[in-house]
């Protein structure tokens, strides 16, 4: 990045700015969206750059909804959001699913396999596995 770029910033968004992310994800294409208890994140250059979603469940979060725009992918943006939500959140478990071609990235990320979830995920996940292939992660950071 460039002297002459606007830096990142990571900000959550409130309820009012909750469609910004919406519009993100459908501008982009992507079928994400935000269920209505999770919290909307993202990272801005001079706009969204990258988003996630992270709803409260059990002792801890679930991460999904994690989307780059296309022009930014390898720069580090998801890394950066993924890691601002891990250090505001430092002793609270996030899980997530993801597909098994993203497993090396969320290993960067901290993240690790897992068969242990709260039963709230584990019955979401055993019913996406009926149609996908899915790794459920876990990480916490302390």
């Amino acid at each position: 990045m460039d002297d002459q770029q606007t830096p990142r910033s990571v900000q959550r968004l409130d309820t009012a700015q909750r469609a910004l992310l919406q519009k993100f994800y459908r501008h982009h294409g992507s079928k994400m969206r935000i269920t209505q208890q999770a919290e909307a994140w993202v990272i801005r250059e001079q706009s969204i750059i990258a988003g996630l979603c992270l709803a409260p469940v059990a002792e801890g979060y679930w991460l999904t909804g994690l989307f780059t725009a296309p022009s930014f992918r390898q720069q580090g943006a998801a890394l950066q959001l993924i890691n601002h939500i891990q250090a505001v959140y430092p002793d609270a478990p996030i899980w997530l699913f993801c597909h098994p071609d993203l497993h090396d990235f969320y290993t960067r990320a901290g993240f690790k396999q897992t068969q242990q979830l709260p039963e709230a995920l584990k019955s979401r996940l055993d019913r996406y596995q009926q149609h996908k292939t899915l790794i459920a992660m876990h990480a916490i950071k302390s």
